[in-house]
């Protein structure tokens, strides 16, 4: 996997402790962009130490069933995905604009005890992820049109010469990561085995979110 002028091809290229920043319903997948803007004064401490190292945090979702330590911090899901900082711009008014291209999932193992306002775990990374990504024999055109009926229900569109050129696991993930769904549909997106059973997951949720706003429209006419 190349993520900026970094490539990460085994497991000693991937760190065993991170940095990690918890964020309900965001989702970050190998290979994909993910663009954020930090202004928590803790997280802007993240991204200097992240600058200054390996440039690699965690993205990972608090727990599900929002259960929390006796700290008040949220409990972490157990799956979170590797992002390198790919750009990184200073605003002049104390926030970071950065770009995070995703490297590889991991498994939490646990969370160190830290002195940093930041929280960091000891992970064990997909190794999987990191080679690059043949045709995984997704079902494209089935893909494709559960996208566009869910666009044309919500009266959206898109820059479809862009999603034509697309390769399968560009395609897969971006949908994924841009997809509007909960943290619950999130994390199911994130823990598919592999980018076939990603996108079978997405057709899947995209078509039962169809069928449920189907349902509420006619039960609304009642």
């Amino acid at each position: 996997m190349q993520a900026g002028n970094a490539h990460y091809r085994t497991k000693a290229d991937v760190p065993t402790q991170v940095a990690v920043f918890p964020l309900a319903g965001v989702l970050l997948l190998p290979g994909a962009r993910l663009p954020l803007n930090i202004f928590e004064p803790r997280y802007l401490q993240m991204i200097d130490e992240a600058i200054a190292g390996t440039r690699l945090i965690g993205i990972i979702q608090p727990a599900l069933d929002g259960s929390a330590r006796a700290d008040g911090e949220p409990e972490l899901c157990a799956v979170g995905c590797l992002g390198r900082i790919a750009s990184f711009t200073e605003t002049g008014d104390g926030r970071y604009l950065i770009a995070l291209q995703g490297v590889c999932r991991f498994r939490v193992l646990d969370e160190v005890a830290v002195r940093t306002a930041f929280r960091q775990c000891r992970i064990a990374p997909f190794l999987a992820d990191l080679p690059e990504q043949a045709d995984a024999g997704i079902d494209r055109p089935a893909l494709l049109k559960a996208f566009r009926a869910y666009l044309k229900a919500n009266e959206l569109d898109a820059d479809w010469e862009s999603v034509s050129r697309a390769d399968d696991a560009m395609l897969v993930n971006a949908l994924s990561m841009m997809a509007p769904y909960g943290p619950a549909e999130k994390q199911a997106l994130l823990e598919a085995p592999d980018l076939k059973a990603r996108a079978e997951t997405l057709i899947a949720i995209t078509e039962m979110t169809l069928a449920r706003e189907a349902d509420d429209f006619g039960s609304s006419l009642q």
